[in-house]
């Protein structure tokens, strides 16, 4: 089954495209491009025409589609190429076998890779980055991507949804950092929030590039340190409950026959404490879950813990509460005194782990946990989980590729990647009222 369509783009005049002025028809031209159509071939009929021009004596041709005008597709079939490169995450080959599949094309090597270049040329980068500044929330999230040889430097808008920039360097270093950020002032973004992870680069050039910004320390790293020091106190508990096994149980002499002391267990008598560690280890992670967050069951888990080990409770309830310490409904106020009373509470401060903790929560590494409370509510930004989100991204089609050639295709497909990603509608700001974003269609 055939599915032809025609486009048309042959007047008897035609403006030329160096002089502005009418130039006459020569002579009529058509060729047929291989077309989109789900298990069935179509083609596109184009009708165009050389013309003439007169006063600047110059031929030209009136081709209307935004292809060259040798090839052999469409532009809907190099879009579907590049949808399944660059959205779907498909490598080389099993882009020419999916459309192979649907729209029975037998598509080179050659032509996949052409279409990346042709996309390439496409991409307008001054006008991407004045839209990215127009869109720019005063957030910024800065991360790095360690790619073999090579480190990518990436910044992003998280309340925006959009990638600021990036840096491709051969060293992680002070140097190529400020560098970067340097770049990214000269292009006119000037955050009042940058959120980082602990790393020891982000502090010195931060303060030299951006001195009025605060300087946001991401709280999932934060609270990934304390969490990893509450389950070493729980495993500790645990350790010490299975080395005690049957500790307290009385044994007759000799040697016990084979299964002779399982047939002989009451049921009254309960679990035995290596029993007991043994279920601790498979739900420890109830320990410093989120209590909003636990089912009925996990409820019930949660309690028969507490009832073989009391020292358990001691640690959800510090979880708990530096889950509460860290929310981003409240004011900064409230937050310093909650930090305060819970670094002082003396149940807490008994607990060789969770004293660490807290004496690696540094006043000066706290203020920098508690910047995002000095922005709006609907501005909080505490993590830096956006850009980590986009390296994931670039790290997965690293691997689907195997591997980058060099520092050049790097840098083409990372800006390919990101010229492929659509941004969220603003969801932050001031917002105008309901009737007046009705108005006018």
């Amino acid at each position: 089954m055939l599915s032809n369509r025609a486009v048309r783009c042959a007047p008897k005049a035609h403006p030329c495209p160096a002089c502005g002025r009418a130039a006459r028809r020569q002579r009529l031209l058509r060729r047929r491009l291989r077309s989109l159509a789900y298990r069935q071939e179509a083609y596109l009929d184009i009708h165009y025409a050389e013309y003439r021009c007169r006063p600047c004596r110059r031929s030209f041709r009136s081709w209307p589609l935004d292809v060259p005008a040798k090839s052999s597709y469409c532009p809907l079939v190099r879009r579907a190429v590049l949808d399944r490169l660059l959205r779907d995450g498909l490598n080389v080959e099993r882009a020419r076998q999916a459309m192979r599949r649907d729209f029975l094309l037998e598509l080179s090597p050659g032509f996949v890779y052409d279409c990346l270049r042709w996309e390439l040329r496409r991409l307008d980068l001054p006008v991407q980055r004045r839209r990215t500044l127009e869109r720019f929330s005063g957030t910024l999230c800065v991360d790095e991507l360690h790619l073999g040889k090579h480190t990518l430097l990436l910044a992003t808008d998280p309340l925006a949804d959009e990638v600021i920039g990036f840096a491709l360097v051969g060293e992680n270093d002070l140097a190529h950092m400020r560098r970067f950020l340097l770049a990214l002032r000269a292009h006119g973004f000037l955050p009042e929030m940058v959120v980082t992870d602990g790393s020891n680069l982000y502090p010195p050039a931060l303060a030299e590039v951006w001195p009025h910004a605060r300087h946001q320390l991401c709280v999932f790293h934060a609270l990934k340190c304390l969490n990893e020091k509450v389950l070493d106190a729980a495993r500790r508990l645990r350790r010490v409950c299975a080395r005690r096994g049957k500790a307290g149980r009385k044994r007759k002499a000799g040697r016990p026959r084979k299964g002779a002391e399982r047939r002989g267990r009451k049921a009254s008598e309960g679990p035995t404490n290596k029993e007991k560690a043994a279920f601790v280890y498979r739900r420890r992670h109830l320990v410093v879950k989120r209590s909003e967050a636990l089912d009925d069951q996990e409820r019930a888990d949660l309690e028969k813990m507490f009832g073989y080990l009391p020292g358990l409770r001691v640690l959800w309830k510090f979880s708990q509460d530096v889950y509460q310490a860290w929310g981003t409904d409240q004011a900064l106020k409230v937050a310093r005194w909650r930090w305060a009373r819970l670094r002082n509470d003396p149940g807490y401060q008994g607990v060789p782990e969770l004293k660490k903790a807290l004496g690696w929560l540094t006043d000066q590494r706290l203020e920098k946990t508690l910047a995002f409370l000095g922005r709006p509510k609907g501005e909080r930004q505490r993590t830096n989980n956006h850009v980590e989100r986009m390296n994931r991204k670039l790290r997965f089609d690293e691997k689907v590729r195997y591997r980058w050639r060099g520092r050049k295709s790097i840098v083409r497909w990372v800006l390919l990647r990101i010229s492929c990603h659509v941004p969220r509608p603003r969801a932050y700001g001031p917002q105008p009222p309901p009737a007046a974003r009705n108005e006018g269609g």
